[in-house]
């Protein structure tokens, strides 16, 4: 019920899980006779990463067998490829699928295209979930596509199908798949999902794949294929195979081409009518995308991040109204209504490494009503976003780091303090410039809960505004030099769960001495020099 930390289990360690395999594999004092065999042993209890179900399940099939090639079958397959009987790792893992509802056993199934240890990021799988229609309609108007999505990753991680779950800088997290429950992904959606490489054989109806590897083999098996509907290329591709996968699969939704390297992308990308989400991540070559790129009707997603030398969007871009989620690095000077017209309907952007991007938003005033979280990251010449709070009403995350010319002054209306936004998290961080935080912070009161403030060397004073915000539950503060002292009124942040200042010499200072009656009532405070969280019953100077 949260009344102590939660105690997170780990897995068995290797040493044990090789103890009980080989108890469980060899007859008894007979595994010495065998060092070939205890090997291979080794490497198979690797492969159960600390699960003791999957060491009794893969030690229970060499139980007696001193074939070395039996061993190393055993080694070299999934563990879904392996005879199991009731009681085994499988069986038991699918007892969790089994009971999933028929939406969530269909998204689950979906992963098993990525690798294993693969880093999910949660916005983007709901976005690759969304382009397929596997989010369920919501039952109220005011509830997105988004949220549900993240309600179906919640679920997963609560029957343990996801794990390791990370906070990122951008309030977004990561999780990933263990080995054994990527392996029953695998077993569920054959037929439906594939890894294709050289030596692989593909069902003819499977609809979605994951390439990794290229050459004409793989070229022979897509030629076999009519209905596919999702392509991620996870190893450089030519433009021969990009071109025949358009041309051929004209029922498209996901096209991956991340980490490519293409120069330029065909016209005929334009005929994927269908297609929903589009991913040119990291291609630090392409310059410009076709006009019929413009084409893309049905486009919610596309995935620019990291593309260094995209010269300009596209005058018609302005066409793909349904886009909901983008994110963008490109040589533009100025993002304008001309440069991005196709804003109307996002919910998601992120503005990142553009080193020549001096403006932000000009002539948008009302286009992004809709926008849900805004992320502006390591713009160095931004010195101005052109943007009024007041429109962003549906705005509830905001980072903004490592823009050196930025003040935040120009985001300012003339009437804040009538202003009622939804925000509920804030990270402003590398901001040089920032002398005081914004006026209209003061319109999220009611709403904002966690506010964190980073690498501001200017920021001189943190305004008396502060104890207004009653929703506030995490307030972090680092590398701020010039911050002496928190406002009066502290004791009023009644919902305040952590304060964090670092970094902060004077501050902290202050915080350990004649300020802690401010903070005293926060149940969990990191301050500078400590180690672990100051607990109510420490004195300060610890």
């Amino acid at each position: 019920m949260g009344t102590v930390a939660t105690y997170n289990l780990k897995g068995l360690s290797h040493e044990y899980c090789l103890s009980l395999f080989k108890k469980l594999a060899f007859k008894e004092g007979e595994e010495n006779l065998y060092p070939n065999l205890l090997e291979i042993g080794e490497e198979i209890v690797e492969k159960c990463k600390g699960v003791p179900l999957a060491v009794r399940t893969l030690a229970g099939i060499l139980y007696s067998k001193v074939d070395e090639r039996k061993w190393k079958f055993v080694r070299d397959n999934e563990i879904w490829n392996l005879e199991q009987k009731q009681g085994d790792i499988l069986p038991a893992l699918k007892l969790s699928y089994n009971q999933l509802p028929f939406h969530l056993k269909q998204c689950f199934a979906y992963c098993s295209l990525f690798p294993k240890d693969y880093e999910f990021i949660s916005s983007l799988l709901v976005q690759f979930w969304m382009a397929h229609g596997l989010l369920q309609s919501p039952d109220n108007e005011k509830q997105e596509l988004e949220d549900i999505g993240e309600l179906y990753i919640k679920e997963l991680m609560s029957r343990s199908l996801f794990q390791d779950a990370y906070a990122d800088a951008s309030f977004g997290y990561t999780f990933k798949m263990h080995d054994l429950v990527h392996d029953l992904a695998l077993s569920i959606a054959k037929g439906e999902c594939s890894v294709v490489t050289k030596t692989s054989t593909l069902a003819t109806g499977v609809c979605h794949l994951s390439i990794l590897e290229s050459g004409q083999e793989v070229t022979t098996q897509l030629e076999r294929l009519s209905k596919v509907q999702t392509i991620i290329f996870k190893t450089e591709q030519p433009m021969s195979i990009l071109k025949a996968c358009i041309s051929r699969f004209k029922y498209l939704r996901v096209l991956d081409l991340s980490d490519s390297s293409f120069e330029v992308l065909p016209n005929s990308i334009g005929s994927l009518k269908h297609l929903r989400y589009l991913d040119l991540s990291l291609n630090y070559e392409i310059k410009q995308l076709p006009d019929s790129i413009c084409k893309l009707y049905s486009l919610q997603t596309l995935l620019l991040g990291g593309c260094s030398n995209l010269e300009r969007l596209p005058k018609g871009i302005r066409d793909i109204i349904r886009l909901r989620f983008l994110i963008l690095t490109t040589k533009h000077t100025c993002l304008s209504e001309k440069a991005v017209g196709c804003l109307d309907s996002l919910r998601f952007l992120m503005i990142g490494r553009c080193e020549n991007l001096k403006c932000l938003f000009e002539g948008m005033e009302g286009r992004l009503t809709y926008l849900r979280t805004l992320i502006v990251d390591e713009c160095p010449r931004l010195s101005s976003l052109s943007l009024s709070i007041k429109h962003l009403t549906a705005l509830e995350t905001l980072a903004i780091m490592d823009c050196e010319e930025l003040s935040l002054t120009e985001m300012e209306g003339e009437d804040n303090q009538d202003l009622k936004l939804s925000l509920q998290k804030l990270l402003i961080k590398g901001l040089p410039k920032l002398e005081v935080l914004p006026q209209w912070l003061q319109g999220s009161a009611n709403t904002l809960q966690l506010l964190w403030i980073e690498e501001c060397e200017n920021l001189k004073a943190l305004p008396e505004w502060l104890p207004h915000l009653k929703s506030l539950h995490s307030l972090r503060i680092a590398a701020c030099p010039n911050l002496s002292s928190l406002p009066e009124g502290m004791e009023a942040l009644t919902a305040l769960r952590e304060l964090e200042i670092r970094d902060c010499p004077d501050l902290s200072r202050k915080c350990r001495e004649e300020d802690w009656h401010k903070i005293a009532h926060v149940p969990v405070i990191y301050l500078e020099w400590t180690r672990f969280p100051i607990e109510k019953e420490d004195s300060v100077s610890e």
